[in-house]
């Protein structure tokens, strides 16, 4: 969805929720900027641990680092220096995949380097004329999932086993009409353990989760409160286990639309959390737990950025301690449009004009 807009712009108070007044009340995240090496937009980031994180960008563009941010290395994929990758996932400090779009439906390509970005082989072309890929997540490094609009229909989702071979996921849900997905952060799909799988959306008269147990061969779909048409959704999900989870969203056609719900079930029902102090809507959010699942005292901490339209590139910044119900926004963090965690302590955003922010608590 997002790329409907995005990418052709790219191309041619309630009590309880804690605002700017209460934010010297409590200890923020410590924020430190980092130099990037490029000026192109960087979409999504994927920490691998709290040295190794990669980042993908447009202009064929991607930035891998192996000491935790304090130097990066930004180089162009051959061939695909018109494209934008939307997603990345770093597997190592050689191994990594990107997600590309481009000007057309064959544009829509999975990358993989095995030897830190110095060689990458296409996995993936797509063939589909009306297909748009958003998003991957992976469970394992040969184990993930990709996902596309609905096409008349029917999700073209993807699922490789092997890390080299992407196969079509006969059993999703039947898409609701209009029914897509945003491509503004790499992480409208998120894995937990090593079969659940959730996927947001938008685009409809409801926002959807599509939610798999069993590593992504079949999938159901549960209704979510958020804001939903057809420049409105879902945009940002993650799950902290295989019952506690947070999806975020908004509406790109006005700025005052942001929200957020969790779920406490796996993703079959959700509850609309107090609302996030930010403008336009939620890019994407992430659990400040991280990937290693560390420090307990942060298992329920949550970041969240935002992007504003026309030019997405004013949005905002907040984190909640509480997965919603408290509320404290980052003053002066703008213009990112993804977020990850390694752990507590390793955080990244990423955003326009190369610019990364690491962010510590």
């Amino acid at each position: 969805m997002l790329k409907r807009s995005v990418a052709i712009f790219l191309f041619a108070a309630c009590a309880t929720v804690a605002f700017a007044q209460e934010t010297q009340a409590i200890q923020q995240p410590t924020l430190t900027p980092q130099n990037s090496g490029t000026t192109q937009l960087l979409i999504a980031v994927s920490p691998v641990s709290a040295d190794v994180v990669w980042v993908a960008g447009t202009g064929g563009t991607y930035v891998v680092t192996t000491n935790g941010g304090k130097t990066w290395t930004a180089g162009v994929v051959q061939g695909a220096e018109n494209l934008q990758f939307r997603d990345v996932q770093g597997v190592s400090d050689q191994v990594a995949y990107l997600m590309s779009i481009g000007n057309d439906s064959s544009q829509f390509r999975i990358y993989k380097t095995e030897n830190g970005g110095a060689s990458w082989n296409v996995q993936f072309v797509n063939s589909n004329p009306i297909a748009f890929y958003d998003c991957m997540a992976f469970w394992r490094p040969d184990r993930g999932v990709a996902h596309s609009d609905s096409v008349n229909g029917v999700f073209p989702d993807l699922l490789t086993i092997d890390g080299h071979d992407w196969h079509f996921i006969e059993d999703m849900p039947q898409a609701l009409p209009g029914e897509a997905s945003f491509s503004s952060s790499g992480t409208c799909v998120t894995t937990q353990g090593e079969n659940n799988a959730w996927i947001t959306t938008g685009g409809s008269t409801i926002a959807r989760i599509l939610a798999t147990a069993d590593g992504g061969h079949t999938w159901n779909a549960y209704d979510t409160p958020l804001v939903s048409s057809a420049s409105a959704g879902g945009f940002s999900v993650a799950f902290r286990d295989a019952s506690n989870g947070i999806v975020g969203g908004g509406d790109l056609s006005v700025n005052t639309s942001a929200d957020a719900a969790t779920s406490n079930d796996g993703g079959q029902t959700w509850t609309l959390t107090n609302k996030p102090p930010v403008s336009g809507a939620i890019f994407a959010l992430a659990y400040a737990r991280g990937v290693s699942g560390g420090n307990r005292a942060f298992d329920r901490t949550v970041v969240v950025t935002s992007e504003t339209q026309p030019n997405y590139n004013l949005g905002q910044a907040a984190w909640t301690p509480d997965e919603g119900t408290t509320w404290f926004q980052m003053p002066k963090v703008s213009g990112y449009w993804s977020v990850a965690f390694a752990n507590p302590q390793a955080g990244w955003f990423v955003g326009n004009n190369g610019t990364i922010l690491k962010i510590s608590f």
